[in-house]
């Protein structure tokens, strides 16, 4: 919602501006499709060149993403927190024989069919899995099991952002390319330096409008675009960070409720359940 009103009110103060100072939209109406093509034509093309197919797909696509915002809701986080408390509490009552059934098959485990959202999560689902796997092979030592997801996180973490960047790279490179329409506007114009001075005029004005077009695109939409979405994958990342936090306060020997609990500090301020609401949500679990 609140991008939504950031576009309009970038549009409302920049083309309001202009035309209560006398400006007329005409020419740049005239020019604006024309000047489209060029720049935004190049960026695109510019964009595939530089960037793989699923990279740059992202890209394009990643205006629906900013505008809904992170997938992970608040009622996610405490799926998720309750979702780890019974996979510990399961493996610290029952052993890890207990829990081999669960992580070896997850689609058909009914402690992770509560939770169908987090389970289409492919990387939360093996994240947590592979983690869980590991420690049924005796791999106990929670520093090494920290430092094994740390470079988990960052390699999935880096990839996530490329789009952002691929987004980023763009906004930089418009305003050049801005100034690539220009010049081929002059060079239009030049071709006609016989015609009167107020023909020559409306075509210099029209060669610059696509350096206008170039910086307001960069400035005003492509690069905060890309800065939105970063945003986003960054607060998305955060719900993989807990899954870390838990397991390894799990390793520690700490009881699966101080491990959720240390996991609750993670989640994103918005998101985040209170002590009362989470403990209500562990409570249900309990009495199943």
């Amino acid at each position: 919602m609140f991008q939504i009103i950031g576009i309009l009110f970038v549009f409302g103060m920049v083309f309001g501006g202009f035309i209560l100072s006398g400006g007329q939209m005409a020419p740049i109406l005239h020019s604006a499709p024309y000047e489209m093509m060029m720049i935004g034509g190049a960026a695109v093309g510019a964009l595939l060149i530089g960037n793989k197919g699923k990279t740059a797909l992202g890209a394009l696509t990643g205006l629906g993403k900013m505008m809904i915002g992170p997938k992970w809701k608040k009622k996610d986080y405490s799926d998720l927190l309750a979702l780890l408390f019974t996979l510990t509490k399961t493996m610290k009552m029952k052993g890890v024989i207990a829990l081999e059934t669960h992580i070896e098959n997850p689609k058909d485990s009914s402690i992770f069919a509560n939770y169908p959202k987090i389970l289409k999560d492919h990387f939360a689902t093996d994240f947590i899995c592979d983690t869980l796997r590991m420690m049924t092979m005796n791999l106990e030592d929670p520093y090494q099991v920290e430092d094994a997801m740390e470079k988990l996180l960052e390699k999935h973490h880096h990839e996530a952002l490329e789009p952002a960047h691929a987004l980023q790279n763009m906004a930089d490179a418009l305003p050049a390319l801005g100034i690539v329409a220009a010049v081929l506007g002059i060079v239009k114009t030049m071709g006609a330096i016989t015609e009167p001075p107020e023909y020559l005029g409306r075509m210099i004005g029209s060669a610059l409008v696509g350096t206008f077009l170039g910086v307001f695109l960069a400035y005003g939409l492509v690069g905060p675009f890309g800065t939105r979405l970063q945003a986003v994958m960054d607060e998305e990342a955060s719900f993989y960070k807990i899954i870390q936090t838990v397991l390894v306060a799990h390793l520690h020997g700490n009881a699966a409720q101080i491990s959720v609990e240390l996991g609750r500090g993670v989640v994103p301020t918005p998101s985040q359940p209170s002590f009362a609401e989470l403990e209500d949500a562990l409570s249900t679990i309990e009495a199943v």
